[in-house]
């Protein structure tokens, strides 16, 4: 069954994954590679390595446009993602991806600097997903068993947007992939 759901999903990148990643220089895929690197290179545990893979999983497997942020469409993509692929995945892989938004809407709200940084389609999903936390959604966050993970996802998705950067495979990913899979 493992070898099964990482087959389907490595062919769900290959097929459609090359297409542009929301107004970023990068492709899904490869913003998907270079998350899952920088968690990698962090030393980050496996299951937290696949939840950076499959992070914006959601993306590519809801049924809207690709461009329906610029149309004023929140994609609930962090939701599609946890979702589907929590039939197969441990929490400590799917709940990182799906509070990886409120992640973001979070660090807006406590780092002031922070939505300084962000880049313009960043920007601009931040203002369908809700803007930044208000006081108490933040300590409803913070709250959250799986917070700190998925503010360190978070900021891998914010750096996994450099065009060209050369990263490994989706293949040498898939031992974290294994770990996070359920028993």
């Amino acid at each position: 069954m493992s070898a099964t759901v990482i087959d389907e999903i490595f062919t769900v990148f290959r097929e459609r994954g090359d297409g542009a990643y929301l107004g970023e220089p990068v492709s899904q895929s490869e913003h998907a590679l270079q998350a899952a690197a920088a968690a990698e290179r962090d030393g980050a545990p496996p299951q937290l390595v696949a939840a950076a893979l499959l992070h914006d999983y959601g993306h590519l497997v809801h049924d809207l446009d690709e461009d329906s942020a610029e149309h004023g469409i929140d994609t609930v993509h962090e939701d599609v993602g946890a979702e589907g692929l929590g039939r197969h995945f441990v929490p400590a892989v799917t709940e990182p991806l799906r509070l990886h938004v409120a992640a973001k809407r979070y660090l807006c709200a406590v780092e002031p600097s922070y939505l300084d940084a962000l880049s313009p389609a960043s920007k601009l999903s931040l203002e369908l997903q809700g803007g930044p936390l208000p006081p108490d959604e933040v300590a409803a966050f913070e709250a959250n068993p799986h917070h700190r993970e998925a503010v360190q996802l978070r900021r891998w998705d914010d750096e996994a947007k450099i065009e060209g950067l050369a990263t490994p495979p989706f293949e040498h990913y898939r031992s974290a992939l294994e770990s996070g899979l359920r028993t």
